[in-house]
């Protein structure tokens, strides 16, 4: 995999370089409520914006079904970057049409211009070979070299991150190098006790990855919504909690297999629960209350992991070597129900190990609950990108930027 910097070594001044960057933030209306993800491509940019390249920045936001959507516009994160830039920012208020090519004829070198949203033309996500690569063709006229930075797309088959690389000379930008080489340690050259706890909301969506660390792994705790399936699993009440009773066999099969290869799997203690899912929005008291983990209440549900649990798990990192963290203990966004994320992410803090905090949820619920990014080892711009290349799988948008052949 070629990177920017034998790109920025060849030179590259005066050319229009296409950066397939991942700027999916989240948004209240048109305020951006974490910008990580437009900081995280920002060395990028700059490193290019410094070689008078000339910038074509370009992502998806959101779910749009193939065709324009103003909830969707890009518009919030191109003002973001160009803020974050401390320079002006064109923003083309199509993907290829004319707005596009206007704003890329545009440009002077070291300046920089975001096309809108890839996902306002069916043929960016399209299962179709043809009709993607059409769209593929239509984005490489707007380019003569493809960066790929955009992490938390690459398990994706799309056009600009699959089918485009394959028309233009291609390199990896700063991001994509920084977190294969951070995954690699978590695979290939893992440090010794490992340890991996998970969280979220669905244990059908951990499956996979469980499946592989239990040949990896050293200890996993889990957590969130999906420890009440493994709680159901082992016969204890979880009241009105989550629950995937048709994933009981696989999470007994792991039970299973856990014990049999010395993995030591962790499950909650104990848990805070109350009459219904909290208010987001007005964050107002829940009833909350905590009971032990086989004892919750039939009319209750399990929203967070108890302080036992916490200090259990934090325990269970104290002396780990490495640490892989995907997922939050509860639903952190009420202060509730924050308390079980907080202690495992303090415990990564406290910890001497390497860790990484695995994207999604996790990356956000450490900036919404005040910790110092800096001080984790490495916190992931992709969630799902990360769980399926620790799940063994092929990633599209890695497997196009290793291809030489363009």
């Amino acid at each position: 995999m070629k990177t920017i910097d034998e790109l920025l070594a060849e030179g590259v001044a005066g050319q229009r370089v296409f950066v397939r960057a991942d700027l999916n933030v989240p948004l209240d209306g048109t305020t951006i409520t974490d910008d990580g993800r437009i900081r995280a491509v920002l060395p990028t940019v700059k490193a290019l914006v410094e070689a008078d390249a000339k910038v074509v920045v370009a992502s998806h936001l959101g779910r749009p079904k193939g065709a324009p959507d103003p909830a969707f516009s890009l518009l919030p994160a191109a003002e973001r970057l160009g803020e974050l830039l401390g320079a002006p920012v064109a923003f083309a208020q199509d993907t290829v049409g004319p707005a596009a090519h206007d704003a890329v004829d545009g440009l002077q070198p070291g300046q920089v211009a975001v096309i809108e949203n890839l996902r306002f033309n069916a043929g960016e996500t399209s299962k179709d070979d043809t009709e993607r690569g059409e769209f593929a063709d239509q984005l490489a006229a707007l380019a003569d070299v493809y960066v790929g930075d955009g992490f938390g797309a690459v398990h994706r088959k799309h056009a600009s991150v699959y089918d485009l690389p394959a028309r233009l000379p291609h390199y990896a930008g700063y991001l994509i190098a920084t977190e294969v080489g951070v995954l690699k340690k978590l695979t290939d050259e893992v440090q010794r006790p490992y340890v991996v706890a998970l969280g979220g909301a669905k244990v059908s969506d951990k499956l996979a990855v469980i499946d592989e660390l239990l040949g990896k792994a050293d200890r996993i705790l889990i957590g969130g919504g999906m420890a009440y399936t493994f709680l159901k699993a082992k016969g204890h009440e979880v009241g009105a909690s989550l629950l995937q009773e048709d994933q009981i066999p696989a999470v007994l099969e792991y039970i299973e297999r856990a014990e049999k290869t010395g993995v030591e799997l962790v499950l909650p203690v104990d848990a805070v629960v109350a009459p219904a899912f909290p208010d987001l929005k007005t964050k107002a008291p829940a009833d909350a209350t905590t009971v032990a983990a086989d004892a919750i209440p039939a009319d209750r549900m399990g929203l967070d992991i108890g302080p036992a649990s916490g200090k259990l798990y934090a325990s269970k990192i104290t002396d780990a070597a490495t640490v892989f963290w995907n997922g939050p203990m509860g639903v952190f966004e009420h202060p509730d129900f924050a308390e079980g994320t907080k202690a495992v992410a303090q415990a990564l803090l406290d910890s001497p190990a390497f860790t990484v905090v695995g994207g999604g949820d996790s990356a956000a619920a450490v900036r919404l609950l005040g910790f110092d990014e800096t001080a984790f080892g490495h916190i992931s711009t992709g969630g799902g990108a990360s769980l399926e290349y620790l799940e063994g799988k092929t990633l599209p948008g890695l497997a196009a930027l290793e291809d030489s052949t363009a």
